[in-house]
């Protein structure tokens, strides 16, 4: 049996701010915006509203979903860059708050591909029986380090958080193969600086292209298939241009491709979950689906999975 996703859930913010309020603010305009990138709007979190709310909220979504007790979570991981403050830890938080009362808890620090770290650690922990099942979250508050003055960033961020419960599922199905990497030379092309979050586009944009469509074949070998079998890709909700590049990697038809991020922008961490939620809820992945998730972030890191959906 391998380890798989057994309950999912998320949580976005009630505000919208679309790309007219922006035209509002700084020198851009809809239609750039659109072009470049495919946002059209993004949730942004109010300030009472902070990280950690966001994540609880998918948390137990998650765990409702996977219809357990969350005193049998073992462990409990939460990838974001934006925690409330940095100690204690998002993952001790909401340990405390949802009962898990024999979990142990840590963040993780792998910008937007932390929620593929967390999940693949998760898988670690499940595939040695060391714990029953562990909780995964990827939530983000951008919107606290954006940088309003810059028209090349502001325009791309969002709130949200995205969970899931990992634990054994029936034979054939679940995480059937995996790549992390991380290449810190490129840190210096997306980090963040004093209060706010510094970006070189074109670089982040080349790394992203060629490294998405790389892990995504490489993940669909691993598994020993073919990209023929694959049904449906869920990439990082960073660009619609990266994503539409590593569609054309895989062969993929438009319509099996996730895309949230004209709804949503770039949540970073959370994209991915936040995506797959959606898609299962809306029907576009199905019981033995073969998805595979492939995401990049700041570090300069990247993480794909391949999995065969179903419990």
């Amino acid at each position: 049996m391998n380890a798989g996703i057994i309950g999912i859930g998320r949580c976005l913010p009630e505000d919208k701010l679309t790309n007219f309020d922006l035209e509002k603010r700084m020198d851009t305009s809809d239609e750039w915006i659109r072009t470049m990138t495919g946002i059209e709007e993004r949730r942004i979190a109010r300030d009472e509203q902070d990280t950690s709310d966001m994540a609880l909220e998918a948390a137990k979504k998650a765990i409702k979903d996977a219809d357990i007790d969350p005193a049998e979570i073992g462990l409990i991981l939460v990838a974001t860059v934006t925690p409330d403050q940095p100690f204690p830890s998002m993952a001790c938080v909401i340990q405390q708050e949802i009962g898990a009362v024999h979990a142990a808890a840590m963040d993780v620090s792998a910008a937007c591909a932390g929620f593929m770290y967390g999940v693949v650690t998760a898988k670690q922990f499940i595939d040695s029986d060391v714990y029953k099942y562990v909780l995964v979250v990827g939530v983000e508050k951008l919107s606290k380090i954006t940088n309003w003055e810059d028209r090349n960033t502001a325009v791309l961020f969002g709130d949200g958080a995205g969970a899931a419960v990992i634990g054994k599922v029936s034979e054939g199905r679940g995480i059937l193969s995996f790549e992390l990497g991380a290449d810190g030379s490129g840190g210096s092309n997306l980090y963040q600086e004093g209060k706010h979050l510094v970006m070189n586009g074109r670089e982040v944009f080349k790394f992203a292209v060629r490294q998405m469509g790389e892990s995504a074949i490489n993940v669909i070998e691993k598994a020993g298939l073919t990209k023929e079998e694959v049904n449906f890709l869920i990439p990082h909700q960073a660009n619609i241009r990266i994503m539409e590049a590593s569609r054309a990697r895989l062969e993929l038809p438009v319509e099996k491709m996730s895309k949230t991020i004209h709804k949503y922008g770039n949540t970073s961490a959370a994209s991915i979950p936040i995506s797959l939620v959606e898609d299962v809820e809306e029907g576009r992945i199905k019981e033995d689906d073969v998805v595979v998730m492939v995401g990049f972030g700041g570090g300069l890191t990247w993480g794909a999975i391949a999995m065969r959906w179903g419990k």
